[in-house]
């Protein structure tokens, strides 16, 4: 059938030919690295597979964290019919394929089917519902493979049905373990080969798989193919050392995904780190996400919000600053870039904060819903025509410039919200001063209109 993996037991088998992370896969749990939480001896997970009950289940996690290597143990354990697909590589024709066989095979008194969606947020949510059936059913147990948040990706009722287990990145203990391995195996590994790691050459590769036991496995065999290149007689012992290592990665692959949760995560993780004062921390996310190729600009745009919604008045330069690096960036571009994002990022993070903005144009716009939609007073309407002039507009109002202290007594808010504070500053910052200056305008707006409504002329009864 297309796309799939596992239906011949041979296929758990891979090529002795193939890429060294292919070949170096756990063949039983006893050489699992790594992962003990959810598949330690004692563990349920591990229980169920090897009692042969596992019921329908999610596996998130990073790339090379194990999510495949348990499929093909799940394969080699279980006595149901196993079935594999990848989402990329398999329609949802060849799946409900699938489904029916199961369905009629266990109707027929056959073993259950396990079916293995590797990439399972590949597919749209309404492709997903074609599982529930056969999953509500018991005639398949789904297990389901992916490194997106499946509370995101995979359908609510689908999930509501499978157990979801997370898989973390490899320690580098972990990664090094696995390294190691691979170097002493010469069934399936480098131990043929007439081949010398120095340590720092294993624990940079560890360091920059990131968690990720394909990289490293790739990595090694890359580094020992360019150790033993100059080389190539049988007797000659290669040597892969950290400078080899350097020249053979050039440059760090990040674990990084623009559209993934990952970019959500670092993007919090920076913001988080500003509004909490720490510049340390902030430069730190800030460089793991332009070293991983994200947007410079998007970047900038993002200080610009927070200058905005963080800082606020308690510093009125931070937006300045935000906006400067964002026009530096542009014109400057990368990777010179870098350093001015730092310096923004920087100041932020040094700036004292205030959201008194942020919440005052929120109760806003809260009004501005709810409340009726009150008409603009006259006073504060113009009034370039003579007809406008004879409907009021414009009436009553006072030039603020031809005031004592710049500041009329009159009311600019409609009658539904009428002294209503949206803005209260806090006494961080350029704030206190703010906050002492409106305060004591209140009061001389309160004393001028007492002292306004005391001078004003009785009113005169209206004409009959």
């Amino acid at each position: 059938m297309s796309g799939s993996l596992f239906d011949d037991p041979t296929m758990t088998r891979p090529p002795s030919d193939g890429p060294l992370a292919d070949r170096m896969r756990p063949r039983h749990f006893d050489e699992l690295v790594g992962q003990e939480q959810l598949l330690g001896p004692d563990r349920p997970l591990r229980q169920a597979i090897e009692r042969d009950t596992l019921q329908s289940i999610i596996l998130w996690g990073p790339p090379g964290s194990g999510k495949t290597t348990l499929a093909r143990l799940i394969a080699a354990t279980t006595a149901s019919k196993f079935v594999a697909f990848s989402a990329v590589l398999s329609g949802i024709k060849e799946i409900r394929a699938v489904m029916a066989e199961a369905e009629q095979a266990r109707h027929l008194g056959s073993r259950r089917t396990i079916l293995f969606i590797d990439e399972i947020h590949r597919f749209n949510k309404a492709q997903q519902d074609a599982f529930l059936p056969r999953v509500e059913a018991g005639d398949i147990a789904l297990v389901g493979a992916t490194t997106e948040n499946p509370s995101f990706e995979v359908n609510a009722a689908l999930l509501s049905r499978s157990q979801v287990y997370v898989l973390e990145p490899l320690n580098a203990e972990a990664v090094i373990t696995l390294l190691r391995r691979a170097l002493a195996d010469e069934e399936r590994g480098l131990g043929k080969a007439p081949l010398r790691v120095d340590e720092e050459a294993l624990t940079a590769i560890a360091t920059h798989a990131n968690g990720d036991a394909r990289v490293a496995l790739n990595l090694l065999e890359l580094g020992a193919s360019a150790a033993a290149a100059p080389h190539p007689t049988s007797d000659h012992e290669a040597h892969l050392d950290l400078t080899l290592l350097s020249e053979v990665t050039q440059r760090r692959a990040l674990l990084y995904d623009k559209t993934g949760e990952e970019h959500y995560n670092l993007i919090s993780a920076l913001h988080k780190s500003l509004r909490n004062s720490d510049p340390d921390a902030a430069v730190y996310w800030l460089a793991r996400m332009v070293e991983a190729g994200e947007d410079p600009l998007y970047i900038a745009r993002r200080l610009v919000r927070f200058a905005s919604e963080d800082v606020g008045n308690a510093d009125p330069q931070a937006l300045t600053v935000a906006v400067a690096a964002k026009e530096a960036v542009h014109f400057v571009g990368m990777p010179e870039g870098n350093t001015v994002l730092a310096q923004a990022a920087i100041y932020l993070a040094s700036a004292p904060k205030s959201n008194a903005v942020y919440t005052a144009y929120n109760k806003a716009a809260t009004d501005a819903h709810r409340e009726s939609a009150d008409p603009v007073p006259l006073h504060l309407r113009n009034a370039p025509t003579r007809l406008m002039k004879q409907l009021d507009y414009g009436k009553g109002y006072r030039y603020a410039h031809d005031e004592p202290n710049a500041v009329a007594p009159m009311d600019c808010l409609p009658p539904s919200v009428a002294g209503t504070r949206y803005y209260t500053p806090t006494t961080r910052g350029f704030e206190r001063e703010l906050g002492r200056r409106l305060d004591a305008w209140r009061d001389l707006k309160a004393k001028r209109r007492t002292a306004g409504q005391r001078d004003m002329p009785d009113p005169q009864p209206s004409d009959p």
